[in-house]
């Protein structure tokens, strides 16, 4: 109940209620922008551009999921946006043909760490990184993602399901560095 009150007090464009609301949710956005860029200062601007878009639209905002994830999606959206922006070239893929086989087996081999996983996702070919990374850190659905980066949700799952496979060659291929190493 205290959120919504603070929602509808900014809604009304009152200042301290916005300062409140950007307090509360500055340092759990900045991380989902840190895992998207990579880079504090890039994160930072993004997270900016993020808040002011989400009080510019804070009327669109009706209540049906909290409001955090109504921000992270927003926050998401620009680091896409921005590292669209960043990239020069993209190569469309006309993925409508394919269908994904289901398969949620996201088990990985004892002995291989967070850290790991997440180095390894940071490797993955860019269409397949943010859908995995959306999926598996943020939490996010084939629906929401779909929306996201404007692909069908068979594209997504498509893209889930190769990014999932090289997630496991790259988890593969570390796991056997750490044996040669300890060897």
């Amino acid at each position: 109940m205290f959120q919504l009150d603070i929602v509808e007090k900014c809604k009304a464009n009152d200042r301290s209620a916005q300062l409140k609301l950007y307090r509360q949710y500055c340092d759990g956005m900045y991380c989902v922008a840190m895992r998207f860029l990579k880079n504090a200062d890039d994160a930072e601007d993004v997270l900016q551009e993020a808040f002011v878009k989400a009080f510019q639209k804070i009327h669109q905002f009706k209540g049906e999921v909290t409001f955090g994830a109504w921000l992270k999606r927003i926050v998401v959206n620009k680091c896409i946006d921005f590292l669209k922006s960043k990239k020069e070239q993209t190569i469309a893929l006309d993925e409508s043909y394919m269908s994904p086989v289901e398969h949620d087996d996201w088990t990985i081999e004892e002995g291989i760490g967070m850290d790991d996983v997440k180095e390894a996702i940071v490797k993955l070919s860019e269409k397949y990184k943010y859908v995995v990374m959306m999926y598996l850190v943020e939490g996010f659905d084939h629906k929401e993602i779909s929306q996201v980066l404007d692909i069908t949700e068979t594209a997504c799952r498509t893209r889930l399901l190769r990014g999932k496979g090289q997630l496991k060659e790259l988890l593969q291929s570390k796991k056997y560095e750490m044996r040669r190493n300890n060897s």
